[in-house]
């Protein structure tokens, strides 16, 4: 019986292997999720620019938030990764 592994310990081992995956997922989206770059680096201003401005970008979150940029967002702003919706 020496060398042999039983069902229950690879079940075992499948579910720890699991749950470290599952572990390491979630904090890794969260520690992306709260990487944002500074106003400066995207150049961002707070009046429009060629009609384009954060309330028309798919990065903005109201009232006053970015996705991307850090800090209060205007809705009449603009930077450099303006996306439209």
């Amino acid at each position: 019986m020496q060398g042999k592994v039983s069902r229950r310990t690879i079940l075992h081992a499948g579910a720890a292997a699991s749950l470290t995956a599952l572990a390491a997922r979630s904090f890794i989206g969260t520690a992306h999720a709260q990487q944002k770059v500074a106003k400066s680096t995207v150049q961002y201003q707070d009046a429009p620019k060629g009609g384009h401005q954060c309330s028309g970008c798919s990065n903005f979150v109201p009232p006053d938030g970015c996705k991307v940029v850090a800090g209060k967002i205007s809705p009449h702003g603009w930077c450099t990764i303006w996306t439209p919706k």
